[in-house]
C-alpha cells in the first residue's frame, strides 16, 4: 500500500470531521474544520490510501489520517496530526509530518514548533528524529485530561543542516515505506 497527501477542501470537511470524532472523542471543542479552511494562517492535508497504480494519480478515496499547521509571520505552528486507527504504525503520522515541512519550506518558514502530549513518547521520538527539541512545558494543556503538553521546536528549517538531514529522513522513509505522493496545491 502506498500514500498520497494533499490540500484539504471543503469537500473534505465531513469525512474529516467524522475521523476528528472518532480519534479525540474526548475533545471538548471538535475542531471546526470550515472556520479553519476560511483562516488565511491555517493549512490542512488529507492522507489517503491507494494500492492500484492507476489510482495514485486521483488521491482520493477514504479518508484516512489529516494534518494541519498554522502559520504566522515566519513560524509553522502544527496544530495536529490524526492518523485513523486501523492506520497507525504503518508510518502514516510521519508521511503528514514530512508533508507539513514541505509545506512550511515551501511558504518560507524558519521554524517549526508544536506540543505533544507528555505520554506519548511515540510522537515525540519522532519529532526528535526531525530534529524538534524539548523547549518547555504548557502544563494542563490538554482539554480532555488536563495533560501536560511538551513544546517541541525546530529552528532554521532554511538551514542547509537541516535541509540535509531532512533531504535524508525522507529518503529513509521512501526506502522503508514506499514512494509517496505529496501534492500541495490545491485540487481544482
Amino acid at each position: 500500500m502506498s500514500y498520497c497527501v494533499r490540500v484539504m477542501t471543503q469537500d473534505d470537511i465531513p469525512a474529516v470531521s467524522k475521523l476528528d470524532r472518532q480519534i479525540f472523542p474526548d475533545m471538548q471543542m471538535p475542531t471546526n474544520f470550515e472556520n479553519e479552511l476560511k483562516n488565511c494562517m491555517a493549512h490542512y492535508l488529507v492522507a489517503f490510501e491507494f494500492d492500484l497504480p492507476e489510482s495514485k494519480n486521483s488521491c482520493e478515496g477514504s479518508i484516512i489520517g489529516y494534518a494541519g499547521l498554522w502559520v504566522m509571520v515566519s513560524e509553522a505552528h502544527i496544530v495536529n496530526i490524526a492518523v485513523d486507527s486501523n492506520y497507525r504504525r504503518c508510518g502514516l503520522g510521519e508521511l503528514l509530518l514530512i508533508a507539513l515541512i514541505e509545506l512550511a519550506l515551501d511558504m518560507n518558514c524558519n521554524m517549526m514548533t508544536l506540543e505533544a502530549r507528555s505520554s506519548n513518547i511515540t510522537a515525540q521520538r519522532l519529532y526528535q528524529k526531525y530534529g524538534f527539541t524539548s523547549r518547555g512545558i504548557r502544563k494542563g494543556y490538554y482539554n480532555d485530561n488536563r495533560e501536560d503538553g511538551i513544546i517541541m521546536t525546530v529552528d532554521n528549517i532554511n538551514s542547509k543542516t537541516f535541509k540535509d538531514e531532512y533531504k535524508k529522513l525522507k529518503g529513509d522513509y521512501q526506502k522503508k515505506r514506499g514512494a509517496a505522493e505529496i501534492i500541495l496545491t490545491a485540487p481544482f
